[in-house]
């Protein structure tokens, strides 16, 4: 394999900084370092750049990198700055870059940063170059997303964006707020940036804000101790201590009551906590990554949410688009998951899963999944089960509100037994195949969040709750979903 070239280029006479990296680099065995760091010169024949930077130059930083990707879209670039505020990291990533080194740094810290950019870059130039090929084929095969992203499928130039970002916020231990509505694949760019990280051999513990009780929000998150309450048998490790090392992953953090909300402000602000019931202190080493389907900025200045809590879960951030707006992931998506559902369920369609007709293919690209890709995987996971021909018809494509195959119609087949039934036990069995599916529904769309699944339905939480206890449905069952690519 050929040794990477990398080029170092100093920004607002950053001659001194130069120096210092160019020193740290020169015993790297597994790159080259062109002669002189003009930035020319560096995007025509470097394989990355390395902008460095004196501390207030972030104007020109920016500049720069505006310019290499108008140039040279998918070139790594690593930036290293002195003393950087929070302000400029986070100015910094969102421009794009591969990597961010502060200043200073030992060889092997720069080798090891340099050696993940190169390879990080070549990974979505090959990624780039297969999209290409399969598009030109006849027959598409299933493509395999970007090792190092860990399931984030794509092809849109939003979410090649979005999977260059995701190695640099795993550089730092910042919190992150991850913003999108529900099913955007919030939670896998959160396990992405985890396992890029130092801490992908800790512990990954995520939890669902909304489905926590609000009596036992704090007792969930920080444990008891025996006897701390009626019916505490025996103590609890809460999920801040099994998370020890790793990553926390508060998915629905708007659901949290104000209550709550302090408390865990009280843990960021500390990293210290009591289990419930106890006078021990215990400090805690894991870093947090937080989700939301809605704004925060906003809900907080309405006074739904804490403004200091606000703060300080977004210190890093990330927006999500839905995938109405990145048309260009819908197709590369339905293959994937028909490739997956073909797989699991071992259905005879080979590797790669059943191939889509036109007519299917255009009636996925023509809906606007409201429910973005969870949805599109619930349609495909239908479709391969139901599939009765050697490819995915539009027939087998079922999507509420569209004009896809015959929909399920549980009810029609209700009012079908009415003759052998009194008007009274008719309709009942009718209602109730209404609500049992109608609740189903709704918690699909909002991956087994019943918090949300409750306000779409515009009914109160503990109604709600009692729609579910009547038909017996389980939320869990639908909270798989958030767990795929997308």
């Amino acid at each position: 394999m050929e040794v990477p070239c990398w080029a170092v280029v100093p920004l607002a006479n950053a001659s001194a900084e130069r120096r210092t990296v160019q020193d740290a680099l020169a015993d790297c065995a597994h790159l080259r370092l062109l002669p002189d760091g003009y930035l020319q010169t560096a995007m025509r024949g470097a394989d990355g750049i390395v902008l460095v930077s004196g501390a207030g130059a972030l104007d020109a930083v920016l500049e720069c990198i505006a310019a290499i990707r108008r140039e040279r879209p998918r070139m790594a670039i690593v930036v290293s700055m002195r003393d950087a505020d929070e302000f400029e990291l986070d100015a910094v990533i969102r421009a794009g870059v591969s990597d961010f080194v502060s200043l200073p740094a030992t060889c092997a810290e720069w080798g090891a940063r340099l050696q993940r950019a190169s390879a990080d870059a070549m990974s979505a130039h090959d990624t780039v170059v297969s999209s290409s090929a399969q598009a030109e084929s006849a027959e598409p095969s299933a493509p395999e997303p970007p090792p190092a992203i860990r399931g984030f499928v794509h092809a849109s130039p939003a979410c090649a964006t979005i999977a260059a970002r995701l190695p640099v916020l795993a550089g730092c231990d910042a919190s992150v707020l991850i913003v999108g509505e529900t099913g955007t694949g919030k939670e896998v760019c959160a396990q992405a940036i985890h396992y890029l990280s130092k801490r992908a051999d800790r512990p990954w513990v995520a939890v669902n804000c909304g489905a926590i009780p609000v009596d036992l929000v704090e007792n969930e998150l920080f444990g008891h101790v025996k006897g701390a309450y009626t019916n505490a048998h025996s103590a609890c490790t809460g999920l801040v201590r099994e998370a020890e090392g790793g990553t926390l992953f508060l998915d629905d953090v708007d659901c949290l009551p104000l209550s709550a909300q302090a408390k865990l402000l009280r843990f960021l602000q500390e990293r210290e906590y009591r289990p419930v019931g106890s006078n021990t202190v215990h400090r805690a080493d894991l870093r947090v990554i937080a989700a939301s389907n809605c704004n925060l900025c906003v809900l907080a200045q309405n006074g739904g949410f804490r403004q200091d809590l606000y703060y300080r879960l977004n210190v890093l951030n990330l927006i999500l688009p839905p995938l109405r707006q990145r048309r260009e992931d819908i197709a590369l998506l339905a293959r994937h998951f028909s490739a997956h559902f073909s797989r699991e369920f071992g259905r005879p369609y080979g590797r790669c899963g059943p191939a889509f007709t036109p007519g299917a293919m255009e009636l996925l690209l023509a809906h606007d999944w409201p429910g973005n890709v969870r949805e599109l995987r619930h349609v495909i996971e239908r479709a391969v089960l139901l599939a009765r021909g050697s490819m995915l018809a539009r027939e087998d494509i079922q999507i509420d509100g569209a004009h896809g195959g015959e929909p399920d119609q549980p009810a029609l087949a209700s009012i079908a037994d009415a003759e052998r039934a009194s008007f009274r036990s008719a309709k009942q069995r009718v209602v109730d195949d209404f609500e049992r599916g109608y609740v189903e529904r709704l918690l699909a769309v909002h991956g087994g969040n019943v918090t949300h699944a409750a306000m779409a339905a515009k009914k109160d939480r503990r109604a709600f709750f009692e729609l579910m206890r009547k038909h017996r449905i389980e939320p869990s069952r639908f909270r798989s979903f958030e767990h795929e690519p997308g």
